[in-house]
């Protein structure tokens, strides 16, 4: 079935399926596409679901004004494929979403993989049937599979934070959400428009907004560090010039020593801080994200985090000409890179225009919602729409909202009760067969998600080429080797900065949700689930 056929506005038409395969993988963005490749490679019978109607994930989603992705697209690229890579061509160097999604779609199209996912379609359950040593996975759609394997690549930023801002049903203008914008173009030309929230899509949205609306009013829960994109044009000197760059990241994936931290982190000198200063200076003008390069400790000695931050507080009272306005936009409470940094065009200089303007919601809070805007405690503001910018739940969310039952009908909410845990990020003790793309505690959102994504893939399918071949049916993490590794990511992050912010890497977005800082931000994990595959999967049980 072609993918014009499967996205047709006639879904729902379909039966329900009634079907067991080998594996079925539920999501269909860069994960779960190449989760979907491999194991039919593998010769297995493979079903993917999808929420939504076409592939790509959170680029199908994320189609509000400015949405790019915040890594240079030459390496926001699947890797496995050399003669995928050559033929396409990204056309900036920061890839906006409808190319993203262009490329996704060219993926799918190009290695037939949209004939085998049911687009649409959103799983609400997967249960565990222990004789039978397989999952059974029902659909909001009647669909009833059963699976031996099941392979979670739903994806880190796929559940959208919806905040219960009070009123907000009373509002009789439309309400967007960044993480679920409509696919039709929305024209704010003219309107009273407010945006709430100042974080990655908020920093991407605003200056898009600023241009069309007649009023912009901006609502801020907290100031986000941001730097320039410095987007442009890719031509093929520029790719080519690319090339040798990108072949020694590639071979850096595989060292021992790679990660968000370098080894000498810990060691490193602190360099003066005029030197410091120099060095930002030069990766400012450069743009992107490589300011959390410039030295190996910024992540992990405060003292040198500090002149950054500094640095980054002096260029936004350089750029945004009211003072009142520079300093509530300067993060003052938190390192920076410990939360993920924005890149942006224009962000800034978005708050100089005559009809632009900045509620700092820490001393003036929002009150409520009216039918017709927003009143804060001290004002009233008339909106014709209003955006919410509040992000995701991070990681979880789309786990969360699935009811996962594993051994003796456990779930998932309660075997996380405390806080999410997995072993490696890829497993969950008393959930056998049951595989998670870039889980917590694995790198997932702290670098390259397509890389980290790919790097789970292959490690899930090699496992279950072995299993196949040994007659194995079966396999599941010691809970002691999951308890002690997600104690090696509690401790990777307590000697860095990271855990001196309420990001959402720890669910600190989300009311109610327990804090635990989720990604692996420690060395060489890339070689210890290599080395653990090799010691025939050393704190897993198979059978």
């Amino acid at each position: 079935m072609s993918r014009l056929e499967q996205t047709s506005p006639d879904h729902g038409a379909r039966p329900p399926l009634v079907a067991e395969c080998d594996a079925v993988v539920v999501g269909a963005g860069f994960g779960g596409l190449y989760a979907i490749y491999r194991l039919r490679e593998l010769g297995l019978k493979v079903i993917g679901i999808e929420a939504a109607s076409d592939v790509g994930g959170t680029w199908y989603w994320n189609r509000y004004p400015g949405a790019r992705c915040d890594i240079p697209s030459l390496f926001y690229s699947y890797s496995w494929s050399e003669e995928l890579r050559q033929e396409w061509r990204w056309s900036e160097k920061y890839a906006a979403q409808p190319e993203i999604l262009r490329y996704a779609q060219r993926v799918a199209d190009r290695f037939d993989l949209h004939s085998l996912i049911r687009f649409d379609t959103r799983v609400t359950s997967a249960d565990w049937d222990e004789e039978g040593e397989s999952w059974t996975l029902r659909t909001d759609r009647g669909d009833y599979i059963v699976a031996s394997t099941c392979v979670m690549a739903t994806g880190n930023l796929s559940v959208p934070n919806k905040p219960k801002l009070p009123g907000l049903v009373r509002f009789r203008g439309p309400v967007y959400h960044t993480g679920q914008w409509p696919h039709e173009e929305i024209d704010f030309s003219g309107l009273r428009v407010a945006v709430i929230g100042t974080g990655s899509s908020g920093v991407q949205t605003i200056p898009m907004v600023a241009k069309a609306a007649s009023r912009l009013t901006v609502f801020q829960r907290t100031p986000n560090y941001s730097v320039p994109a410095r987007n442009a044009p890719l031509s093929e000197a520029d790719i080519a010039a690319a090339e040798p760059v990108i072949a020694k990241y590639r071979e850096s994936l595989e060292t021992p020593e790679f990660g968000r931290v370098p080894a000498n982190a810990f060691d490193a000198p602190v360099p003066e801080r005029d030197v410091q200063w120099a060095r930002y200076e030069q990766l400012w003008e450069q743009g992107g994200g490589g300011i959390l390069t410039a030295f190996p400790n910024i992540l992990t000695d405060a003292a040198v985090n500090d002149v950054a931050c500094d640095f980054v507080r002096d260029k936004i009272r350089g750029i945004v000409h009211d003072r009142a306005t520079a300093e509530a936009l300067s993060p003052k409470d938190y390192p920076l890179g410990v939360k993920r940094i924005c890149i942006d065009t224009g962000y800034f200089a978005t708050y100089n225009l005559p009809h632009v303007e900045l509620v700092d919601l820490r001393t003036e809070p929002l009150e409520t919602v009216t039918e017709t805007g927003v009143e804060t405690a001290t004002r009233s503001f008339p909106l014709d729409a209003l955006v919410l910018a509040t992000g995701y739940d991070a990681m979880t969310g789309a786990l969360a909202a699935m009811q996962i039952r594993g051994r003796d009908g456990a779930t998932l909410k309660e075997a996380w009760a405390d806080g999410p845990s997995a072993y490696l990020g890829l497993m969950v003790s008393g959930f056998p067969n049951l595989f998670v793309v870039t889980g917590p505690g694995s790198p997932s959102v702290i670098g390259n998600v397509i890389h980290a994504c790919e790097n789970h893939v292959e490690w899930i399918t090699a496992c279950l080429d072995n299993m196949r071949a040994k007659g194995l049916t079966r396999i599941e993490p010691e809970r002691d080797a999951e308890r002690a590794w997600m104690a090696h990511v509690a401790d990777a992050a307590s000697r860095t900065l990271y855990p001196k912010a309420n990001s959402w890497y720890q669910g600190a977005n989300i009311a109610g949700k327990p804090r635990v800082f989720m990604p692996y931000v420690g060395q060489g994990y890339r070689h210890r689930i290599a080395q653990i595959a090799q010691r025939d999967y050393e704190g897993f049980v198979l059978r």
